[in-house]
């Protein structure tokens, strides 16, 4: 490749094929023009050269270029850290995996011993933040493609502690309160494990009598944990995750002032779960929609801030989603953009830089965007290719 030095990329220049950034980024498609935001940016990041396999062309070849380049251009705005690297996200799904059997333990340990290590799943929790602080979007992905528990209960405790700890980050809890949120959501759903198995895993549409049954898991739940010296902001958010900001939710109907903020999140984060998780009576909603129901917040059954959070944290199209883009070209979601999160940052399928490295662009509405989310049929025939 050619070296292109910061310096020498002035506004409205054009390269005949594509300029990259650190030979892994496309930062224009071919004859699209170099402007100040772009040299801003690079600038910003400290970077002072860019790669072309192409010849600068003169202001001259505009005349030439794409009557609507936008549509062609691999967005402007590219990650300049790596995001997308294989090997990264299949360090971090090992790590996943290796935490959803720790889970697995925690609650076979508590079903046939009656046994709970607070500390030691406080312990862990420690390192899953950690690791969510360092590695968001890996984990994000990685959870995307790992295998879904036959357990849903081992399952769901997972997910929504990954996705409460991103939300209460979002929101700018202290660690210690982000430790205890993941905590409390690994163990929300504890009091399940005393009603009998048939009802939380069945595999069809419960009858009004079951459902009263399922309806009394937050005050087994909370007893539970309460008996075992758990700390009360931790025993009230399995106690109260059922509750909703309107008043309608269960066991106590209480309404928004009066629900824990553990509670508050860990109620969305359980209910995007719900819908976007395989359960044993429903296959899961893609991501998009399921985003769609929490956002509709009918009712207005969560509260706002939390909701903000979560958009703003995984994106209305959240990380993993295959989607079709506006130039006819399937991607898979890959890390959000922070200013706009409509406009997520996706890899684009089956296309590749010159030496080899995934293509990464960030859409936006003056260029590439999202035009839909693909069909689970879609998706797997984009996975296959």
């Amino acid at each position: 490749m050619n070296s292109i030095a910061l310096k020498d990329l002035k506004p409205k220049l054009f390269f005949s094929k594509p300029l990259f950034l650190d030979e892994g980024f496309v930062l224009l498609a071919p004859e699209t023009p170099v402007d100040e935001g772009l040299i801003k940016r690079l600038t910003q990041w400290e970077f002072r050269e860019t790669r072309t396999l192409g010849l600068p062309l003169e202001e001259a070849a505009a005349e030439d270029a794409p009557a609507n380049p936008g549509e062609d251009a691999a967005a402007q705005t590219m990650l300049p850290d790596g995001a997308g690297d294989k090997e990264r996200v299949e360090r971090i799904l090992t790590f996943y995996n290796d935490f959803a059997a720790y889970m697995e333990s925690l609650y076979t340990r508590f079903v046939t011993k009656t046994e709970l290590d607070y500390k030691e799943l406080s312990e862990r929790m420690k390192g899953l933040c950690q690791v969510i602080a360092e590695n968001k979007r890996f984990l994000l992905r990685a959870q995307s493609i790992a295998p879904q528990h036959k357990n849903y209960l081992v399952s769901h405790a997972v997910r929504t502690s990954v996705y409460s700890i991103v939300i209460g980050t979002a929101i700018k809890l202290p660690i210690f309160k982000l430790i205890e949120l993941g905590t409390a959501a690994a163990l929300h759903e504890i009091g399940m494990v005393r009603l009998p198995p048939q009802l939380y895993m069945a595999g069809r549409l419960l009858s009004p009598q079951e459902k009263k049954s399922i309806t009394a898991h937050p005050v087994l739940g909370y007893n539970l944990l309460k008996e075992r010296l758990v700390p009360l902001s931790v025993c009230l958010a399995a106690l109260e995750h059922h509750e909703r900001m309107n008043g309608s939710g269960y066991p106590r109907s209480l309404t928004g002032e009066k629900i824990s903020l553990y509670s508050k999140i860990i109620m969305v984060a359980c209910s995007f779960d719900a819908v976007t998780a395989n359960r044993p009576f429903k296959e899961a909603k893609d991501g998009y929609s399921g985003m769609v129901d929490i956002i509709k917040n009918e009712g207005k059954q969560y509260d706002d801030l939390v909701i903000r959070a979560l958009v703003y944290s995984f994106s209305i199209y959240p990380i993993g989603t295959h989607v079709m883009l506006t130039n006819g070209k399937s991607a898979v979601v890959v890390d959000v953009n922070p200013d706009n999160p409509r406009y997520p940052v996706v890899q684009i399928l089956g296309s590749r830089s010159p030496d080899g490295k995934d293509l990464l662009l960030r859409t936006s509405e003056a260029s590439v965007r999202v035009q839909r989310p693909l069909s689970r049929e879609e998706t797997e025939a984009s996975s296959k290719g």
